[in-house]
Order: structure tokens, then sequence, then C-alpha cells
């Protein structure tokens, strides 16, 4: 990544600041050359401070730092987009953005977090976990667990017992993408199949 820093005349380029999870912009600094190496090499964001006149880093007082996931340069290599999971809020305020928004994820974001944890213990088989036992009988015990928990779903509905409904709605949801991920594939699929047929 080659960073064009003497664009602006100043020696300083805009960074965004992003969460990794909900996708919300968190906040804008700058950075020199020394802020950027810094951040790479300790995983937290260092901005320069133009108030200070020296590098800071976010959390360095509050402790509210910036755990960098990802560092992209934009099409002229003259700004930075940082995905982040942040320890706390990220504002002087005390708000979770420097815009004042809510930082909170939508709760059907979890599902893509599911479906990463149940790929993550397909890929590692980690002994005593119920997901690693479901991959391990196969295809036709996955299958026959959708179908159980399907059943299960429909008597908690027509029983009108909503607690029992939701319970095991997502026991399906949860057996569902197992068996996705068993057969290489992934809750997004779903959706972009969901999507193609509402156009």
């Amino acid at each position: 990544m080659n960073i064009d820093f003497s664009k602006a005349g100043d020696g300083l380029v805009p960074a965004v600041i992003q969460d990794n999870v909900t996708g919300k912009v968190l906040m804008l600094g700058y950075m020199n050359a020394e802020a950027l190496a810094k951040t790479q090499k300790e995983q937290r964001v260092t901005f320069y401070s133009r108030s200070k006149k020296r590098l800071w880093t976010k959390g360095e007082e509050s402790g509210n730092f910036l755990n960098v996931v990802s560092i992209a340069a934009d099409c002229d290599q003259d700004s930075l987009l940082i995905k982040c999971n942040p320890v706390g809020p990220v504002c002087h305020t005390g708000s979770d953005t420097c815009w004042n928004e809510s930082n909170q994820a939508d709760d059907i974001l979890f599902l893509k977090l599911l479906q990463d944890f149940i790929d993550k213990r397909k890929a590692e088989m980690p002994e005593g976990s119920y997901t690693t036992s479901l991959f391990q009988k196969g295809t036709r015990k996955i299958a026959q667990k959708v179908g159980e928990e399907a059943v299960e779903t429909v008597i908690g509905a027509m029983a009108n017992d909503d607690e029992n409904f939701l319970y095991e709605s997502a026991d399906l949801l949860y057996h569902l993408i197992v068996l996705l991920s068993h057969k290489g594939y992934r809750i997004e699929d779903i959706a972009r199949e969901l999507k193609k047929r509402h156009k």
C-alpha cells in the first residue's frame, strides 16, 4: 500500500474509521506516515493530532481503543478506510460515533456471525462440540434434524405458544445453517435467492 502523503501539502491523509461488524462510520481522523506505521504495527488506530501536534493513539487516555481489522487505501491512494472493533464509545462526548449515532448492530446481522461461527466449527472440528457432532454424522443426520425442528416449529405455531414457536424457530434456523455449511453454502446464498425472486 503506497499512500500519497504529499498530496494535501501537510503530510496528512484522512482516515475514515468504520465498525467492522455494524458497518457504521465511527469517526474521521488524520494520519501521517508515522501514524500509519504505528497503527499497522500495534493494530490499534493511531492518528496525528493536528491540535496536539503529535501522534495520538485513540483510547490512550479513555481506554476506548480502536482495534484494527483491516486497512484499505482509496483509488487515488490519498485516503484510508480502517475497519475496526471499537472498545467502548468512540466520541469524546461519550457517543458511539462522532455523529452522535447509535452503533448497535441490527439483530439480523447475528445470522452472519452465527454462519461464521458454524463455518469455523466445520473447519476446526473441536471435540465436544454439538456442531462438530452434527458435521461428523453427515448429511442424513443434519437434514433429519432440520426436519424435526421444522415439525416442532409448526407444532409451536399451531398451539399458539409464541415462546415455544420462537424457540423452535431458532433451532430450525441453526440446524438449517449447519446444513448449508455442510453442503458448502451460506445463509447469504438463501438471501440472494430470495432477493432474486423478489424482483
